[in-house]
């Protein structure tokens, strides 16, 4: 049977759908499994939100007004309560609506022109407001330069907004606790402030030491909250369940850590791995920054990844929330160091030539009184509340807040966050949690996006969360021009991915968080015989034109309590007993190791424009993960990484974590992620055969458990000869070594040279080759005027093991491989 020839990218509508088939209810759970099934609370029922304020709809073209905006230079800073509809500073042209780039690329959305002129212009309103009344909206991101602890020549002052309090005191270890002597004052915009003299030579309060706000609301009742703007918060660790304190964070230059590496250059194509610092160890407890450093970049820079994606840096005081349920979002989570010790690591990481993307929870916030933002919560209005009202501002499945994007102050809180994570600490940019929620009303409960246009674009969304997230991703690539910002969506929303100036949202990758989804179904409820090819290579290749897509096989999500690894859905049991190398392999070892490399390797190589892979997914990881609760006796046994498996030489756990190493570096030298040729020639369900071409390569996945298919005719692109780059059989990646590497493969002419129709699989060119079971083999074509200097990507050197990347890099060397050919062989037969 012929397989259909796909071009890079299908049509946008069926993008779209194949985007959300992933069932947003699913994603919703798996969500709220991290939260409610830890905490032992009964999970929220599927409901819909609240209710929707329908003036937000893109059918009411109205403007913020000025109202409310402060004049300029009041207190040194500028404040402002919320945008209401009246004129605006800034309007757009009728010119500059008629040329909204993104309908261009897409005329589907012709019909939804309306939606976006009306987001377009609240966004360019807000932008000129801020520009008219804050200076531009860089400034007006460094709002920690005014809230919050700033040190002066002469005293601290600390700032809070507080519109609902009533009286307010600053209290510490720096004054006993007795805020009486610090009463703070209150202006005209709900901001509290006080300065506190330094006392001879010594700081007014001391570094390190512990902080509140203490403020009393309209019923007469003092409480006491960490403030908002916090840059660390600690919390006893010899008292259960004690509450968190804000510290004062600010260290003598002996103590501060200086940056000594610059970011390094954006790759062509992210190879992300995501990484929770906590539960990196090999020993069941939580790890540290510096030992992350130490131990665990060096692995990641030796597996020839070129990004870490860090989970779980802001301040979160509930564990096992993942980190997706933040309570200080100015500090870095002091369960595993200091502010001092997170930077460290982000410098060696920029030291061994990698990016750190960090995890930013901007789509809610953790409901907690005592510790969190929502301690600021006293029943007052959402034009005084970082937090809508009502049902509007609480997730009922996450059991967490819901912030009010139309608000100035939270504008600016927000945006503040953004420039301080990555001025701070030099981070290379964000992957934003939680997008789908933002963006709908609805937050994407009861919802399964079938691609209709009219499910992004409606009443529904919220559209003052989309203009967040378009200044957002202006701001981040005004400040960091080669930032690179990531968005979780399960809906596939057209334009996500899009510039701003186009009329997108601006973000320069989404997940594609269907296919790990496609593959769990496979693996639960497909043996063998029942892999679709077709299926499964048209959910890797359906995305949206011109919108990359980061592919994974499996993240955190997959390997939360309650789901498998993908490893361990394979192998199961058997992984306790079968993984030596001491003894023969069995069937289902020998399946499940080889299906492990085809499943990374297939979603890898068609499956977007960048890759992910979840910390100990590359070596096949058993079991999943469980952090520390009650129902598991507060254990840490689940919630570490077992590094000892794959450093073991003689377990089988080396093959996977080799091959990883190897698929990575194939990117490297060919660059096929970041290539816009992608072209499936083949889908052949009764051979079970997959044959794609990513760039100049051409890749052979072989899915049947039994056949071997000797003189396998595959169609490519060019003429000439192709020779072996990769081939998940070889020995050093636990297989048997069927597929020679020393084979010359010469190509055929196929059919009337300009018409498809009479080629081979739509291809000018054919070869021959051999294709075991259950293996995938990729074959370069050979530039013959450099060919005295060219081997296939030195599959029998790379060393299995344990192989820091310095030796790694000797063993590859500078890269001899060409990734582009010019010079065509002659066509004959291989056999």
């Amino acid at each position: 049977m012929l397989g259909s020839l796909v071009l890079h990218h299908r049509t946008p509508a069926a993008a779209a759908a194949a985007l959300g088939s992933l069932s947003s209810n699913r994603y919703l759970r798996l969500r709220a499994l991290k939260i409610n099934r830890h905490s032992g609370k009964e999970q929220a029922p599927l409901v819909t939100s609240g209710s929707q304020n329908s003036s937000l709809g893109y059918r009411r073209l109205v403007s913020p007004s000025t109202s409310s905006i402060c004049a300029k230079g009041e207190d040194s800073f500028k404040i402002s309560a919320v945008f209401t509809e009246d004129s605006s500073a800034v309007a757009m042209t009728d010119e500059e609506m008629e040329s909204i780039g993104i309908l261009s690329i897409d005329q589907a959305l012709e019909p939804y022109k309306e939606h976006f002129e009306y987001r377009i212009k609240k966004y360019v309103d807000q932008k000129g407001l801020i520009e008219t009344y804050e200076g531009g909206l860089e400034e007006f991101a460094q709002g920690y330069v005014k809230f919050g602890f700033n040190r002066e020549e002469d005293g601290i002052v600390y700032r809070e907004w507080a519109p609902a309090a009533q009286e307010a005191q600053l209290i510490g270890d720096f004054n006993g606790w007795d805020g009486s002597k610090h009463m703070m004052e209150k202006n005209q915009y709900g901001v509290w402030s006080i300065k506190i003299p330094n006392s001879g030579e010594n700081s007014a309060i001391p570094h390190n030491s512990r902080v509140k706000f203490r403020f009393k609301h309209g019923n007469g009742v003092w409480v006491d909250r960490i403030p908002a703007w916090i840059k660390y918060a600690t919390v006893d660790p010899a008292r259960f369940a004690a509450p968190y304190d804000g510290v004062y964070w600010d260290p003598p230059p002996s103590e501060r850590f200086q940056f000594k590496h610059p970011h390094p250059p954006k790759p062509k194509a992210p190879r992300i791995y995501e990484a929770h610092v906590g539960m990196s160890s090999s020993e069941p407890r939580i790890s540290s920054y510096r030992e992350f450093a130490d131990d665990v970049l060096p692995r990641i820079r030796a597996n020839n990844y070129n990004t870490v994606q860090l989970m779980a840096v802001m301040e979160h005081s509930y564990y096992a929330s993942f980190g997706y349920h933040v309570t200080n979002f100015f500090a870095v989570s002091s369960r595993s160091g200091t502010p001092e010790d997170l930077k460290y690591l982000i410098d060696k990481a920029h030291s061994l030539g990698l990016r750190v993307l960090m995890d930013v929870v901007h789509s809610h916030a953790s409901n907690n009184v005592t510790d969190g933002l929502n301690g600021f919560e006293v029943g007052q209005s959402s034009q005084e509340s970082y937090f809508h009202t009502g049902d509007r501002g609480y997730h009922k499945l996450w059991d967490s807040r819901l912030f009010n994007y139309s608000n100035w102050e939270v504008l600016r809180f927000l945006l503040s966050n953004l420039r301080w994570w990555l001025e701070e600490f030099k981070f290379d940019g964000f992957r934003f949690d939680g997008v789908t929620s933002m963006l709908y009303h609805h937050h994407g409960i009861n919802m399964a996006f079938t691609g209709d246009y009219h499910e992004y674009f409606s009443e529904a969304t919220d559209v003052d969360a989309v203009v967040y997230l378009m200044l957002a991703n202006y701001l981040i690539h005004k400040i960091l021009p080669d930032a690179t910002v990531i968005a979780e969506d399960v809906s596939g929303m057209p334009g996500l991915g899009r510039p701003v100036s186009e009329g997108g949202i601006g973000f320069d990758y989404r997940l594609a968080m269907a296919i790990p989804d496609k593959w769990i179904d496979y693996l639960k409820n497909k043996n063998d015989e029942e892999w679709s090819m077709k299926e499964i290579s048209g959910s890797l290749t359906n995305r949206r034109y011109t919108e990359k897509c980061i592919s994974y096989a499996e993240s955190h999500d997959q390997a939360i309590v309650g789901d498998k690894t993908i490893a361990f859905f394979l192998m199961d049991r058997e992984m306790y007993s079968g993984m030596s190398c001491l003894t023969d392999v069995s069937p289902t070892i020998e399946r499940g190791i080889a299906l492990h490399k085809m499943i990374h390797f297939l979603t890898m190589a068609l499956g977007g424009e960048g890759y992910l892979n979840f910390m100990g997914n590359e070596f096949g990881h058993p079991e999943w993960v469980d952090f520390p609760r009650e129902g598991n006796g507060w254990s840490y046994e689940k919630c570490r990484r077992q590094w000892n498996l794959v450093d073991t030489d003689h377990l089988r756990y080396k093959f996977m974590n080799a091959f990883d190493r190897v698929m990575n570096l194939l990117d490297e030298k060919f660059s096929f992620l970041s290539s816009t040729k992608q072209i499936v020639s083949s889908t052949n369900e009764e051979d079970k055969v997959i044959v794609f071409e990513r760039g100049d390569l051409v890749f052979v996945f072989n899915f049947h458990p039994e056949n071997t298919y000797d003189g396998y005719k595959v169609g490519c692109d060019l003429p000439g000869k192709y020779r072996v780059a990769l081939d998940s059989d070889a020995s050093e990646f636990g297989g048997h070594g069927r597929v020679g590497h020393d084979v010359d493969h010469f190509t055929f002419p196929e059919g009337i040279p300009g018409v498809p129709e009479t080629n081979f699989n739509n291809r000018p060119n054919s070869f021959k080759v051999l294709s075991p079971p259950h293996t995938c083999v990729v074959y370069y074509r050979v530039d013959e005027s450099r060919e005295a200097d060219v081997d296939e990507i030195s599959i029998a050197e790379v060393v299995v093991g344990k192989q820091n990347f310095e030796e790694l890099g000797s063993v590859i060397g500078d890269g001899n491989v060409g990734p582009k050919a010019e010079k065509s062989g002659e066509g004959s037969s291989d056999d």
